[in-house]
């Protein structure tokens, strides 16, 4: 099968491409799978520049995100599955930016009819954290919404959502073409934050009125420069720092100012069993219905280099999907 393979840690060009890569057999209860999307996301960045905690054995085949059409069944799994449309998240096996991988069936969802297989694997992962943010930040008519981030895979979904509660939105990204993407997805208005100043054009534009959430991916001085923005009794719900740094805050500022700070994912998904499914579920249901449309950045298969390097850049907007 065609896969990529990786033999060393490194950068985005220790990613290759090969033809002849040994298939995946199924074991008991698992269901392999031929892909038609995988996804990358940033942490599989960090895996294959070696810097998260867990690192897989090398050589390996990267990516956990995959969405395809179930081709071969293990030991036990019931015949009503070949042939499926499914989507799962592999977890830290890896295996995904390949033509086959396998997974346990428990661990799989049916695709629905009208849902693409890109749009599925934009649910798994980077769907299921939108709605856990959703969730934690509990967004109203009545509230000022600040998403920074806003192109972003998660941060375009959190944008859509805001809007369709009604919620005024503040799009927060890096560049003229981003801001622009935020606006289509929604946003009341956008601010380009990698211009001196950002911060204080917000304040200018919601004239007397505060910033009631913030949802940061990114962290850093950004993101502290938006928790700054935050009247009295905000919310400040994080999913990442990408910047590399959380935002720093002390117990008296957020007594002072009666804030609310808020991982995701938080104590709910990671200690209550079936939680990250149910939140898998909800993420499927939201987008087969419309109330949230993915936006998907396509590499081919064989790209998977420069689709890291891109996405490592921030040069793309959206999810990045590879199609094998």
């Amino acid at each position: 099968m065609k896969a990529i393979r990786q033999y060393r840690l490194g950068d985005s060009g220790e990613l290759t491409y090969e033809e002849d890569v040994a298939e995946p057999r199924p074991g008991p209860g698992q269901v392999r799978v031929r892909v038609s999307a995988a996804g990358v996301s940033r942490l599989d960045l960090a895996v294959r520049a070696g810097t998260h905690r867990w690192l897989p054995g090398l050589p390996t085949i990267p990516g956990r995100e995959v969405a395809g059409v179930v081709e071969v069944l293990g030991a036990g799994v019931p015949a009503r599955w070949l042939g499926r449309r499914v989507v799962t998240c592999l977890g830290l096996t890896s295996g995904g930016y390949a033509e086959l991988a396998v997974r346990e069936v428990a661990a799989v969802h049916e695709i629905a009819d009208n849902l693409p297989e890109d749009s599925a694997v934009a649910a798994i992962v980077t769907g299921r954290a939108a709605v856990g943010v959703m969730d934690v930040a509990r967004m109203a008519p009545e509230d000022v919404v600040l998403v920074l981030g806003a192109a972003g895979g998660v941060g375009g979904m959190l944008v859509q959502a805001a809007a369709r509660r009604g919620a005024t939105v503040v799009g927060a990204a890096g560049c003229p073409a981003k801001t622009a993407v935020a606006r289509r997805l929604g946003a009341t208005f956008t601010v380009d934050y990698s211009q001196p100043g950002w911060a204080e054009h917000v304040h200018a534009e919601l004239d007397g009125r505060h910033v009631t959430v913030v949802l940061d991916g990114i962290g850093g001085d950004l993101g502290r420069q938006a928790a700054d923005l935050l009247g009295y009794g905000g919310r400040m719900v994080f999913f990442g720092w990408l910047s590399g740094q959380p935002v720093e805050v002390s117990a008296r500022e957020v007594y002072e100012r009666a804030l609310s700070w808020c991982a995701v994912p938080g104590p709910g998904p990671v200690n209550r069993p079936g939680s990250v499914r149910r939140l898998e579920e909800r993420a499927l249901t939201a987008i087969g219905n419309g109330l949230i449309t993915p936006l998907v950045r396509r590499f081919p298969l064989g790209a998977a280099a420069t689709a890291h390097a891109e996405l490592e850049s921030r040069a793309t907007a959206g999810k990045v999907v590879l199609i094998p």
